[in-house]
């Protein structure tokens, strides 16, 4: 049909800056998962650990409620690095299941449906589309990990009168060093997964058998040739002994000979952060070619 009045303009509303255009990706994508109320529910129960700690710093400072429960300051033990590294291994804990539930749907639902060109043939990277994509997640996972654990640091400094924060001001850093590493780690994890398998069930399974799978193998070798660098294929391990190393004490539920050297964990880190982003340049493009 042929058109005879030219009444087409272009867009004269206001741009988003360039900067922000990836977080149109998290907006959109809040809105289906909180649509979910088991998310919901779930997404609230991480709140429950930071609350109790909460309670706990508060009772430490407050003589007269312990008075009333019958306690002393001792009775509930010093707030020190032990007290934030139990913080940050709970909250990194329920981060990865709070991965597993939206994690592997991020990007294989736009493979699916053939949308990435639709991404793409915007003024819209194939970087700002993956960073898109994982902010769902480091927004999410920041929520309950370093922002409430600095929020703690916080309170405990500001309620102790003494010399407790010229002593543990480290252990702001450490908390929010690790909880980064973490989030990264996560993402990537869970981008990266769900790019290169489809079905929800199995990128889930997958996420699980990334840390279950090499932590048996990683037994296996240490234990046949009696030596520690088997874990350098062990996530838990590798996660494990950076904590380690940040917060300045014991590892959680691992044994010393176990304790892989910081600059290894780091690195070992660093190789399969480097991995994930290669497979995601693989699978991450505007078209795909079918053979």
């Amino acid at each position: 049909m042929a058109v005879y009045e030219h009444t087409y303009k272009p867009y004269a509303g206001p741009l988003t800056p360039e900067w922000s255009r990836f977080l149109i990706i998290p907006r959109h994508a809040y809105r289906d998962v909180f649509k979910s109320k088991l998310f919901t529910g779930f997404f609230a129960l991480c709140f429950v650990c930071p609350l109790v700690m909460a309670i706990l710093i508060y009772l430490r400072h407050n003589v007269a409620a312990l008075a009333i429960f019958n306690l002393t300051p001792g009775s509930l033990g010093p707030i020190n690095a032990f007290f934030f590294q139990v913080f940050t291994a709970v909250q990194t804990s329920l981060a990865f299941l709070l991965t597993v539930l939206i994690g592997p749907v991020l990007i294989s639902r736009d493979l699916a449906n053939n949308a990435l060109p639709l991404y793409l043939c915007r003024p819209f990277s194939r970087a700002e589309y993956v960073i898109g994509k994982m902010s769902v997640l480091i927004i999410l996972i920041s929520a309950i990990t370093w922002v409430p654990g600095l929020l703690l640091f916080a309170f405990e400094a500001y309620l102790d009168a003494g010399p407790w924060l010229a002593n543990n001001y480290w252990i702001a850093g450490s908390i929010f060093v690790m909880s980064w590493a973490w989030i990264i780690l996560l993402s990537l994890l869970s981008v990266t997964m769900s790019a290169w398998v489809k079905w929800r069930m199995a990128a889930s399974a997958g996420l699980f058998g990334l840390f279950i799978i090499p932590s048996v193998m990683g037994l296996t070798i240490n234990g046949v040739l009696r030596t520690r660098w088997g874990s350098l294929i062990d996530l838990s391990t590798i996660m494990k002994t950076i904590e380690r190393s940040l917060f300045r004490t014991s590892t959680l539920s691992m044994p010393d000979w176990m304790v892989l050297p910081t600059a290894a964990a780091w690195i070992m880190l660093g190789l399969f952060c480097t991995f994930c982003l290669f497979l995601l340049t693989r699978k991450v493009r505007a078209y795909e070619v079918v053979r």
